[in-house]
C-alpha cells in the first residue's frame, strides 16, 4: 500500500503540466491516433496548461497589493482561511488515497463502456476534491472503507454532473468535446449562480440589465477592448485599495495582460484537445453507434479564457472583502478564498451567459454563503486538518470544505457524539 501511495503521490505532485501530456498522449493512442499526432496533442495540452498556470500566477501577483490591503483590515477574525493547498495535502494523508485514482479510473471506464456516462475524466490531479470528503469521513469516524466509498462516490457523481453541464459548458466557452469535472465548481459552484439568476429574473427592471463585454465593445469601440477594460479595472482597484502609483500601474498592466493572454493559452490547449475529441468521437461511433459521444473531463481553469470571467474576478474581490467586513456573524476572513474567486467566477459567468452584472452578483453571493458555511464546519475541518498533521493555531478551514456534502458529513458526526 505504501508503494502504491508513493507512486500516486509522485504522479500528482508532478502537477497538471507533467501529467496532462502523458494522459492525452495515451488517450490519443487508445483512440487510434498516429503516435506522432498523439504526442503532439499531449504536448500542446501540457504547454497550454503551463501557460494557463503562468497567467493565473500573473493575475494573483497583480492582485497581491490589493489583497494585502484587505488582509491588514481583516485582522482579528477567529477562523483562519488556510487555502486549498493545505487542505488538498491533508486529504492525501488518508490511507486509502493511493487506491482512489486507479479505482476511480477503472469505474469511469466501466461506466463509459456501459453507456451510463459520456464523460471521461482525465482531471486526476483534482482527485483531491473527491478525497477531501473521504478524508473528512476517515478522520471524523475512523473508517477506512467508508472514507474510500465516499471518495469513489464523489468521483462518479462528478461524471454525471459533467454530463449535465457539458452542452452549456461547450456552448458558452466554445470548448467542444470537453466538460468540467472539478466537482466543487460543477456540482456546487453551478447551482448557486443558477438560483441567483432565477431570482434576478423575478426582479422588475433589474432582470433586463444585460451588461456584456461584447456590447460594451460595440458601443464604445476600442475603449471596450478587453485589454483596455482590464487596465481600467486594475487602476480602479488600485485606487480603491489606496495603493501608490508605483503599484497601481503594474497592477493594471498585469490585469490587462491576463485579459489578453488567457484566451490565447486556452486556445493552445484546445488545439491539442480538438484532435483527441475528433478521434474519440470516431472511436465511439465505430463501436457504439452514431449517437455516441465522449466528453473529456477537464479542470475548471479551462474556462478562464473568457474575458468576462477575469473581469468578474477582479471586480468581485473588493466587494467580497467589503461584505466580509460588514456582515454580522462572519468569523471567517476570506484570504484563501480570494484566490479561489478566479475559479468560482467561471461557473458564475457560464450560468449568467456572459452578463457581467449577473456574474458579479452570483460570485459575491457564492462567497457570502461560503463565509457562513466555513464558519459552521470549522471545528470538523480543524479536527481533520490537525489529525492529518497540519499545524493550526485555533480554528482553520477553506472553501473546499464548505461544500454541502462536507457539511452533511460534519453534521452527522455531531449527532454521533
Amino acid at each position: 500500500m505504501d508503494t502504491m501511495f508513493n507512486m500516486m503521490r509522485a504522479i500528482t505532485d508532478m502537477g497538471a503540466t507533467a501529467i496532462l501530456p502523458i494522459i492525452i498522449t495515451v488517450l490519443g493512442l487508445v483512440f487510434r491516433m498516429k503516435i506522432g499526432y498523439a504526442i503532439k496533442s499531449g504536448l500542446l495540452v501540457g504547454v497550454g496548461f503551463l501557460g494557463l498556470t503562468l497567467v493565473v500566477n500573473l493575475l494573483n501577483s497583480s492582485l497581491k497589493p490589493a489583497v494585502d490591503y484587505y488582509v491588514k483590515i481583516g485582522s482579528g477574525f477567529t477562523i483562519a482561511d488556510i487555502g486549498w493547498p493545505a487542505v488538498g495535502a491533508a486529504s492525501w494523508v488518508a490511507p486509502f488515497a493511493a487506491l482512489a485514482i486507479p479505482l476511480g479510473l477503472i469505474i469511469n471506464l466501466a461506466l463509459v463502456r456501459l453507456r451510463w456516462t459520456k464523460t471521461l475524466n482525465v482531471d486526476i490531479w483534482n482527485y483531491m476534491h473527491f478525497l477531501i470528503p473521504g478524508a473528512l469521513v476517515y478522520f471524523l469516524f475512523d473508517s477506512f472503507w467508508l472514507g474510500l466509498i465516499i471518495t469513489l462516490a464523489m468521483s462518479v457523481i462528478a461524471l454525471f454532473i459533467g454530463d449535465l453541464i457539458a452542452s452549456k459548458w461547450q456552448e458558452y466557452f466554445g470548448l467542444e468535446g470537453t466538460t468540467c469535472t472539478t466537482i466543487i465548481y460543477s456540482a456546487w459552484g453551478y447551482p448557486i449562480p443558477w438560483l441567483v439568476n432565477k431570482i434576478i429574473d423575478f426582479i422588475p427592471g433589474v432582470k433586463k440589465w444585460n451588461i456584456s463585454l461584447n456590447k460594451i465593445n460595440k458601443k464604445i469601440g476600442v475603449l471596450g477592448d478587453p485589454v483596455i477594460i482590464g487596465f481600467i479595472v486594475g487602476v480602479i482597484l488600485g485606487l480603491i485599495t489606496k495603493r501608490p502609483v508605483t503599484e497601481i500601474v503594474p497592477m493594471a498592466m498585469g490585469i490587462a495582460g491576463v485579459m489578453v493572454l488567457m484566451p490565447k493559452v486556452v486556445a493552445v490547449m484546445m488545439e491539442g484537445l480538438s484532435p483527441i475529441g475528433k478521434s474519440a468521437k470516431d472511436f465511439m461511433i465505430k463501436r457504439m453507434g452514431d449517437n455516441s459521444k465522449l466528453n473529456v473531463g477537464m479542470d475548471i481553469s479551462l474556462g478562464l479564457g473568457d474575458p468576462t470571467t477575469i473581469t468578474t474576478t477582479v471586480i468581485s474581490i473588493p466587494l467580497v472583502m467589503l461584505f466580509a467586513l460588514i456582515l454580522p456573524g462572519v468569523e471567517f476572513f476570506p484570504i484563501g478564498l480570494l484566490m479561489s474567486i478566479t475559479y468560482i467566477s467561471v461557473m458564475c459567468t457560464l450560468t449568467s451567459k456572459g452578463n457581467l452584472f449577473r456574474s458579479i452578483v452570483s460570485t459575491v453571493v457564492f462567497c457570502i454563503i461560503t463565509f457562513y458555511l466555513a464558519g459552521y464546519i470549522a471545528p470538523g475541518a480543524t479536527q481533520m486538518l490537525t489529525s492529518a498533521g497540519v499545524q493550526l493555531d485555533g480554528l482553520g478551514t477553506d472553501v473546499t470544505l464548505s461544500e454541502p456534502w462536507n457539511l452533511l458529513i460534519y453534521w452527522v458526526s455531531t449527532l454521533a457524539k
